[in-house]
C-alpha cells in the first residue's frame, strides 16, 4: 500500500485531532484542525484509506510544510 505524507501547509499549532490511528479516512475528510493567527484551519486528508500515524499532538506548534500524518491508501 502506498502512503501518503500528510503535511502542514502554515505554521501554528495542533487545536484539535479529529481522527486517530488505525481509522479509515475518506478523501477530503478531516484529520486534525490547525490553529494560527486566532484561525482554525482543517487538514484534510488527500485520498481515502487509513489512518496510520500520526506525528502530533494536541497543543504541539508545527512549522510549515512538516508532516503531520502517514495515511496508507
Amino acid at each position: 500500500m502506498p502512503e501518503i505524507r500528510v503535511k502542514s501547509e502554515i505554521a501554528g499549532s495542533v487545536w484539535k485531532i479529529v481522527k486517530q490511528p488505525g481509522e479509515a479516512v475518506e478523501a477530503e475528510e478531516t484529520l486534525l484542525i490547525l490553529e494560527s493567527m486566532k484561525m482554525e484551519i482543517p487538514v484534510a486528508a488527500p485520498k481515502a484509506g487509513m489512518l496510520a500515524a500520526l506525528h502530533v499532538a494536541e497543543g504541539e506548534a508545527v512549522e510549515e510544510e512538516q508532516v503531520l500524518a502517514v495515511i496508507r491508501a
